[in-house]
């Protein structure tokens, strides 16, 4: 009865964005930086999905599975920067209740999305290092199409569940998140009801998110990693490492944020971390991904100075 009461006294209409804490003369700082970030992003990722869409060449597996990498990339850091931009540059820092949820939403879609979408990527490396002979006859186009669309599907229907619930939580004071956008953690710590089952839910949720697609990760990498071994070409060790490096720091870093943030235990350790790791994943993947996947492969790199080239040569 008790709780019914303090229930009804007030309803939250908008959450308050606490961001990142800093004095007002750094502010502009943090917009210029963010700003930088966002046009790096879009621009290095939209470049990758136009090569790989506009180009013969990449029409592989390979760069297909790139190229939705890159568009999610591009959806993921649209769903965050924009809104923290213009907060920065306008000082207000409110965001509507539905706002704060439908953000809240694609967050985790885009979130959910790219572990899946990793776990498809090694997939398609262990495929072409341990069964190179097999390859052609293995990601036929069609498998390629399922395997791409499927990461997409099930990041937007395993969210709907986690939003919906997060949702149906009463929140009745006080509105401000400690937090640069709507997160699961710290909308729980608002809420005026019993939120035990919920956290529980989350957990769970999350864990399906997050677990299955790392194993099949790691066990693809574990793989590769043991038939470069076998490689007696010592130039050839190096070659299949610099690339399965790189690919294996950036989901390490990927999915290690996220199990921090989102299923280990909240310490108090944690909790001011909370931040600092969700820019990881959140912020810092998705600039650092294109690199990472596309500009560090020498055939990408070699098409896409033909394509400048080819650009200089043609007549205005």
């Amino acid at each position: 009865m008790a709780k019914m009461q303090k229930y009804n006294q007030t309803t939250v209409t908008e959450f308050i964005l606490l961001e990142f804490s800093s004095p007002p003369e750094w502010q502009t700082l943090l917009f210029v930086v963010f700003l930088a970030i966002y046009l790096v992003t879009v621009a290095g990722n939209l470049l990758i999905a136009a090569a790989v869409l506009a180009n013969h060449h990449l029409h592989k597996p390979m760069y297909f599975f790139l190229g939705n990498l890159s568009v999610l990339e591009t959806c993921y850091t649209s769903t965050l920067l924009p809104r923290l931009l213009a907060s920065l540059i306008s000082g207000y820092h409110g965001i509507s209740f539905s706002g704060c949820f439908l953000q809240f939403y694609f967050v985790g879609t885009c979130a959910c999305t790219e572990c899946y979408l990793l776990s498809v990527m090694s997939y398609d490396r262990y495929v072409a290092i341990c069964k190179p002979l097999h390859y052609v006859t293995i990601m036929k186009s069609r498998l390629c199409v399922l395997l791409s669309f499927a990461p997409w599907i099930l990041g937007a229907v395993l969210t709907v569940f986690t939003t919906f619930f997060a949702s149906q939580l009463n929140f009745c004071g006080p509105n401000v998140i400690d937090h640069y956008f709507c997160d699961y953690s710290p909308l729980l710590m608002l809420s005026c009801s019993e939120t035990h089952q919920t956290e529980m839910l989350m957990s769970v949720l999350g864990s399906a998110c997050t677990m299955p697609p790392m194993i099949l990760t790691f066990a693809s990498y574990v793989c590769i990693i043991s038939t470069i071994l076998k490689i007696p070409s010592n130039s050839g060790k190096k070659k299949a490492f610099s690339t399965c490096s790189s690919h294996l720091i950036v989901v390490t870093i990927f999915y290690g944020t996220l199990i921090i943030v989102y299923i280990l235990p909240k310490t108090d350790t944690l909790k001011d971390l909370y931040k600092v790791f969700s820019v990881f994943y959140t912020i810092l993947t998705p600039m650092f991904n294109p690199y990472i996947y596309s500009l560090r492969n020498r055939e990408f790199k070699e098409i896409l100075k033909k394509c400048a080239c080819t650009q200089k040569l043609i007549p205005n």
